[in-house]
């Protein structure tokens, strides 16, 4: 996939002789609602269950521009054009019927897409071979919402935002007893088919909370949904439909089975991810050592896969008390300088965040599954967001910087997959 990768680059010279014009009037809609046919359930945020959906990927506020309304949810997405849906399979959850559901999140509410039963199920599309318990959530991508207007590139955001989405599955998930694990490994083409996405929208990954029910094998079940609208406005993209199809299928994937351990207050935790924004600029103020290595350790912890791909974690130091300035590779000592103009220009100038901020971040791999390791990115930045809301300091991820030059600073030939700041 490095040929796509290499073709969505951004350079000093392309953002300037590419400017970036938008059809305001072929804006695509951010929601995806069935039609009033299908059965729907408004979520009861009194209840355990429906609370816990909620917080993966629940509207939290409206914001007004002269351009329209815009209203910001729990997960973060990259210019809020939030190209991804979340399905899900509930088997045994109380308050739910055992289905297929899409979360419709302009309303808050449960779609039933398909009834199971005890022997049928999404399970084998997901990699089982028995009946699981609990949810097992899928994730979709709706491109057009993105490459309206970040074009060629747009399958990067969609792939980030994705990763959000699984992390916010997993943050959701610590106010529960049971860990999430993400899945990459499933028949994306299959639930494409079966969804009745037709071109238009993809199946990106799946993430299961569910524990086997012993000796009750399952069969994969079979249905045909008719194609909903999820954009209003459409124009296929070429080159995205090929990078998206020429990653389908994983390679080589080695499975993560270890558990992450985090120390966050279940209340408070719920409050953070309710305020969670992202911050439009810092003031240059600094953090402590003992938050910034909170925040390393949070954002290092083992992330449950069947498809794991090792992701570079490269900091900029700017203001953190009691640490030398410089630039940091999986927190060890790179090279001592002031930095923070440089990370700043390789953040596409956006000297507010990168340079202001008290730490910059960039993410770079070289593993060979896309969608896997570009949605591992995602759920890093999420991780990044979430520990640094609950600590106080703001956060805010960067999807676009100067891909070259980005490695040219941190001596490396990886993919560059996201950048990040934090700061007050």
């Amino acid at each position: 996939m490095f040929w796509y990768h290499s073709t969505t680059k951004h350079s000093y010279n392309s953002v300037r002789t590419n400017p970036n014009r938008l059809s305001w009037e072929d804006q695509p809609s951010t929601y995806k609602n069935y039609p009033d046919s299908y059965e729907k359930r408004k979520l009861d945020l009194d209840k355990a269950e429906d609370d816990f959906l909620y917080y993966i990927a629940g509207l939290t506020a409206k914001k007004s521009y002269p351009s329209g309304e815009y209203y910001l949810r729990i997960n973060p997405s990259a210019g809020a054009l939030y190209p991804n849906e979340l399905y899900f399979q509930a088997r045994g959850v109380e308050g739910v019927d055992d289905g297929v559901y899409h979360y419709e999140v302009s309303s808050s509410s449960l779609t039933l897409l398909q009834a199971i039963t005890e022997d049928e199920g999404i399970e084998p599309y997901l990699g089982y071979k028995i009946a699981m318990k609990g949810y097992l959530f899928l994730v979709s991508a709706v491109y057009y919402r993105s490459s309206w207007k970040y074009k060629n590139r747009a399958f990067r955001y969609c792939l980030l935002d994705g990763g959000h989405l699984l992390g916010s599955i997993e943050a959701s998930a610590l106010l529960k007893p049971h860990a999430a694990q993400m899945l990459y490994n499933i028949d994306r083409e299959k639930l494409n088919r079966m969804f009745g996405f037709e071109g238009r929208e993809w199946m990106l990954s799946g993430c299961s909370m569910a524990v086997p029910i012993q000796d009750q094998e399952i069969s994969a079940i079979e249905f045909a949904l008719p194609y909903v609208d999820g954009s209003r406005t459409f124009e296929s993209n070429p080159l995205i439909e090929q990078a998206y199809n020429e990653t389908m299928q994983m390679e080589e994937c080695k499975r993560e089975v270890k558990a992450p351990k985090f120390t966050y207050q279940a209340e408070k935790l719920k409050e953070t991810l309710f305020t969670r924004r992202s911050q439009r600029g810092f003031e240059e103020g600094a953090i402590t050592k003992g938050q910034f290595n909170y925040l390393m350790e949070a954002i290092h912890q083992p992330i449950l896969s069947d498809c794991d791909e090792d992701v570079s974690v490269y900091v900029v130091i700017n203001r953190v008390i009691n640490m030398p300035l410089g630039l940091y590779k999986e927190g060890k000592y790179m090279k001592y300088g002031d930095f923070g103009k440089k990370a700043g220009y390789l953040s596409l100038e956006q000297y507010s965040l990168s340079m202001q901020g008290a730490v910059a971040f960039f993410l770079t791999s070289k593993a060979k599954n896309y969608q896997a390791l570009y949605q591992k990115a995602g759920i890093i930045g999420h991780r990044l967001y979430v520990a640094s809301l609950y600590l106080g300091i703001g956060c805010s991820g960067i999807g676009a910087y100067y891909d070259d030059e980005v490695n040219e600073f941190v001596e490396n030939d990886e993919m560059v997959l996201y950048a990040l700041a934090i700061g007050k």
